[in-house]
This record gives structure tokens, sequence and C-alpha cells, in this order.
């Protein structure tokens, strides 16, 4: 399965292990390089900048041929850690660094000083355009089957779209369960593909079981968008606590949010009222389960090791 992806990485298959927020980590990611994969962890999922530097040291270390990690960084003002971020892992190293909600323009200034490659999640024509023209490495395509933060846009659509007005790779991500969902992306012309939903019921998965249990028994119809996490269209598992509280903004952060002088500081306290209660719902047992997930759980039968995951992808 030799890509554009597959090079730029120096992995046997053009598969990325999507970051996730909470989910991903350390033994995850190991997993996917011993398989022949990328993997990538959210530097978010570290409170403090010593424990990124601690999870950066033992991905080095763990490093195999054929195998390559990566970080994602949120890149706009809700992250107050970016710098910090961004800093630690230009110094120590990884592979690959894949942005968020924001301007990468600063993040592959420095991140290609140090021999780091840059992906860019965008959702359409014009962000892709403008994070290629900054210098990005590769374009993740955000379609409208993604878990968490998605697209508008089909798979098809986006990939074609990108792939005519765009020079650089196209990586598809969203919609992807099984071996036969990554060659379709690639026939649409993805040099590549960034899976995140089917790892959450992996064995190594950061997050309680209950979780894990909930993308076994749920599936692509019980998938929803909410805007009552981060202030931005999210795509979470429709559990009765959602369905108590409902997917639309109240009517004050409606009100508040048409505010051009409030509308960034509403979205900073969203934001990080938000994480705090999806981490709750993703490491404690508590009735409030907001668990964020995309249709790709329709695949998922089973908690399964990381690596059986993969191997139900490349087979």
């Amino acid at each position: 399965m030799k890509t554009k992806l597959t090079e730029l990485l120096n992995i046997k298959y053009p598969i990325i292990q999507a970051p996730m927020f909470l989910v991903s980590n350390v033994d995850m990611v190991k997993e996917a390089m011993r398989s022949g994969i990328a993997g990538c962890i959210p530097a978010l999922n570290y409170r403090m900048i010593d424990e990124l530097k601690v999870a950066l040291r033992e991905l080095k270390a763990a490093k195999v041929e054929g195998g390559s990690f990566g970080f994602n960084l949120i890149v706009n003002k809700s992250n107050l850690k970016y710098r910090g971020q961004l800093e630690v892992i230009c110094d120590i190293g990884c592979d690959f660094i894949i942005t968020s909600l924001g301007s990468p323009e600063e993040t592959i200034k420095e991140a290609h000083k140090v021999g780091i490659k840059v992906f860019c999640d965008v959702t359409d024509l014009k962000f892709a355009k403008k994070v290629e023209a900054l210098g990005a490495d590769a374009i993740i395509a955000v379609n409208n089957e993604a878990g968490g933060h998605r697209g508008n846009k089909s798979p098809e659509e986006l990939i074609k779209e990108l792939n005519e007005k765009c020079s650089i790779p196209i990586i598809s991500a969203g919609g992807v369960g099984c071996k036969s969902d990554i060659d379709k992306m690639i026939s649409y012309g993805a040099q590549g593909v960034s899976v995140g939903s089917p790892f959450i019921a992996s064995i190594e998965a950061g997050v309680i079981e209950e979780y894990k249990q909930a993308c076994v028994d749920y599936g692509a119809k019980d998938i929803v968008m909410t805007e009552r996490i981060s202030g931005t269209p999210c795509t979470v598992i429709n559990t009765p606590y959602v369905q108590k509280i409902g997917t639309k903004q109240t009517w004050l952060e409606s009100i508040l949010n048409k505010n051009r002088n409030l509308k960034k500081w509403v979205k900073m306290i969203r934001f990080s009222i938000g994480m705090n209660a999806t981490k709750n719902a993703a490491t404690k047992a508590t009735y409030k389960t907001v668990w964020v997930a995309g249709p790709s759980i329709e695949h998922t039968n089973k908690i399964l090791p990381t690596k059986e995951i993969i191997r139900r992808l490349i087979n």
C-alpha cells in the first residue's frame, strides 16, 4: 500500500491513528508503530509540559522502522498552552504535527526548522489553499463522516475538490472503519486516511470501559451533532444524558456569541467547560455521559487490542 503518505512518513500502510482527546496515549501509538502505521496524540492530553516531554521521549525510544508518531496541536487562542507545547515538540522531536482549529503558520515555520512535517486539518478548499500557501506538507481533509469536529462535505466531494485545486497530498479523515472504506477513500484520490473512532474501543485506550462499550453498543444512526461541548459543532453518541440536555447552545450563549466584543471570551470559556465535561465522562463512572465518536463505530463489534483493530483495517 504505497502512497505519498507512506513515503512522507516512511510507514508501511497509509493510515494515521487519529489524535483523540483523552483517548489517545503512548501505548496506543506504540502499537500503531509496531503495526506499520502512524500514531498521533493531542498535546492537550497532557496537563503539564513535563508530562508531554516524558511522552515524547518514550515514543522516540520506542520508534520502529515502518512506524511513525506525531502530536496534534490546537493552534487557536483557546489553547493557552500552545506555544509551550510547540517549543517542547520541536526541541525533543517527532515525525509530524497535525494542526487544528486555527492558523498553522507559526507551527509550520518552527517545525520545518527541525525537520518535522506538518499536516493541517481543513474542511473546505478555502482553508486548504491557505495552508498549502503557508507550506503545509499535507492536508487532513475532514469530511462530514468524521468524529468530533467534522466538516460539511462528503468524503468523495471533498477529496476530489482538494485534489483538483491543491498540489500537496490529501489525507481523508472520517468514515473509515474497515479495509473497504480505506480502498474507497484511496479510489477518490486520497493518499491516506486518518482513523479515530474505531480505536476508542481498544484495550489500550485511556477511557473508561463504559465509553468503550458504548462504541460497541451504539452505531452510526446514534451519532448526533452538539453545540454544547466546545462551542463548535461536535459529534457525540446520543446517550440518554445527551438527549436530556439537548444539542443546541443555550439562549444566553447564542446571544453572547453574537456580540463581537465578547465572542472570543465566550468561546474560550465554553471550550474549557466542555473539555472538563468530556474528561469527566470519559474517565469517571458518571451519568453525565457526553462521549465523542463518529459514525465509523458502526464497524465496532468488540473491545479489542489496538493491533487487532489495525489488522482489521489493513486486511
